[in-house]
């Protein structure tokens, strides 16, 4: 157990370590690095959003089928 949690901190540490060079080393201001992550994770809540619309279509179609014996 001893090995996962050090494997686990020291993969947690890198990933901090690098998003801090990432964030350090860009060409962006903060504020159009907020809003462009603003806007995509809009976008994909939105593609989640319309995802989950279709297949619940799909869910209530194939019930309704089954439903009535079709």
């Amino acid at each position: 157990m001893n090995k996962v949690f050090g494997f686990l901190a020291g993969a947690m540490g890198g990933a901090i370590v690098g998003a801090v060079a990432v964030l350090l080393s860009t060409q962006r201001s903060g504020n159009d690095l907020r809003h462009l992550a603003q806007q995509r994770y809009n976008e994909m809540l939105a593609e989640g959003r319309k995802a989950s619309t279709a297949r619940r279509a799909e869910l209530m179609n194939e019930y309704e089928a089954m439903k009535h014996g079709e």
